[in-house]
């Protein structure tokens, strides 16, 4: 009897533990508490003709107060740019490893490292905030600098024969790419008015996954090029390194402009000072 009683608890538990699990689940991902009152909402913003030339201007209007700042725009170049590299890096790192080290005859480490590069880009974003830098004035010449290594990165990942220098490879990379984007989305938020936040964002990420479309169709898919793992590496790392040059170029223009700008601005000022202390 007592038998039974165990082998009925274990079955029991067996079932009970991922159906609950399971159950939780799918009540949270489907609860929408605020749906019954966004509804009225949209029912009465989309009926009439009016509402819905009145929501493309406001939207337009939107589209433009966002990309207005020369700021906004070299920043959003960048997310959707280097996102795009980012993800064909992320999707396909898994064959590189297999590549280097085969799974099937080798102890493979991936799952730690994809821990330890969330916990390396995690402390990287986080130290964000304790950096001391004008990124108005340093921030493009930054994206230019982090993006090079990243490039590195990508090409020792594709060169080496070492499953741990791709695995160091891939941790630096992924890094440099969390601690930027954590720059960029700060300074493109603080350039804009709070309402234009989701589509900014939105219109980004939607640029950056068309890209990333694009490349994976013309350097992975059969249909075209069809490219082995190395040389797709070999070409992600060409990609990031374009990108490097263009805002190490944009970069370092802003740099200088800002350095020769401020003799003006001192001098300019001096003779206001000069004027103050003869008065007093």
């Amino acid at each position: 009897m007592t038998i039974k009683l165990t082998l009925m608890l274990t079955r029991s538990s067996s079932w009970a533990y991922p159906t609950t699990v399971l159950s939780l689940y799918g009540f949270f991902a489907n609860c929408r508490v605020a749906e019954p009152f966004l509804t009225p909402y949209l029912i009465g913003g989309w009926c009439s003709r009016e509402n819905v030339a009145t929501a493309v201007h406001l939207l337009w209007q939107s589209f433009r107060e966002s990309y207005s700042s020369r700021h906004v725009i070299y920043w959003s170049l960048w997310w959707a740019l280097a996102t795009s590299g980012y993800v064909q890096v992320f999707n396909y790192i898994q064959l590189m490893w297999d590549h280097i080290e085969p799974s099937a005859t080798s102890s493979i480490y991936n799952g730690g490292v994809e821990a330890v590069c969330s916990l390396v880009g995690a402390a990287a974003a986080f130290s964000v905030g304790y950096i001391k830098v004008t990124w108005a004035v340093w921030g493009e010449l930054a994206l230019g600098l982090f993006s090079a290594v990243g490039a590195g990165a990508v090409f020792l990942m594709a060169l080496t024969s070492s499953i741990w220098a791709c695995y160091a490879g891939y941790v630096l990379f992924k890094s440099c790419y969390m601690l930027l984007i954590t720059i960029t989305t700060f300074q493109i938020a603080a350039n804009l008015s709070m309402e234009c936040y989701a589509l900014t964002f939105g219109i980004n990420t939607f640029i950056a996954l068309s890209l990333q479309t694009i490349i994976t169709a013309t350097v992975v898919d059969e249909a075209a090029l069809g490219l082995d793992i190395v040389t797709q590496f070999i070409i992600y790392g060409s990609y990031y390194a374009v990108i490097s040059v263009l805002f190490l170029t944009r970069g370092t223009y802003t740099a200088y402009v800002n350095h020769h700008s401020h003799p003006e601005q001192k001098k300019a000022k001096e003779p206001t000072e000069v004027i103050f202390a003869e008065r007093f």
